[in-house]
């Protein structure tokens, strides 16, 4: 009979294993393609006529996007198809995220929803959303004195 030495954290490691393997197999991390949706990350700015956000996509084709507007809410769907040209088993490491996503975002009461200008250019997709006129800043302009510039009536015959 031979004499082990016994190790307390042994079976502990075992498992936690056993647990991060359940964990794997829910999220179906085991199939690299199954687990790599993502989410495109997006800046949004506005200036005094529009608001633009930028969406990175690199590697998605323009045919692959789908843009809506519909009751003030923006949706970008998408698809980034992996490569099969080469066979998985031959990838040391695939850390780009591919498969499908989707955004949305609620639009404010002041952007024009009619015309959505949208342009893809080096993976970066561009829509600008024009705001409505009535929600443009308006200059006012400032009279001095309180009086308004009123024309003095012409006397006949008078220069």
């Amino acid at each position: 009979m031979a004499i082990t030495r016994w190790d307390p954290f042994r079976e502990v490691a075992a498992l936690q294993n056993r647990v991060n393997s359940l964990f794997r197999d829910m999220n179906g991390e085991n199939d690299p393609l199954a687990a790599a949706n993502f989410v495109p990350p997006v800046d949004i700015y506005e200036d005094a006529q529009k608001v633009v956000l930028k969406l990175e996509v690199p590697g998605i084709e323009e045919k692959d996007l789908d843009i809506r507007v519909e009751d003030h809410t923006l949706t970008v769907k998408g698809e980034r198809k992996f490569e099969k040209e080469e066979k998985e088993e031959n990838f040391h490491r695939i850390e780009r995220r591919y498969g499908s996503f989707y955004r949305a975002f609620t639009l404010p009461s002041t952007i024009q929803t009619e015309n959505v200008v949208a342009t893809y250019n080096a993976g970066v997709l561009k829509l600008e959303l024009q705001k409505k006129p009535e929600s443009q800043p308006k200059q006012i302009k400032i009279t001095v004195g309180g009086e308004k510039n009123v024309k003095e009536p012409e006397l006949a015959g008078v220069r």
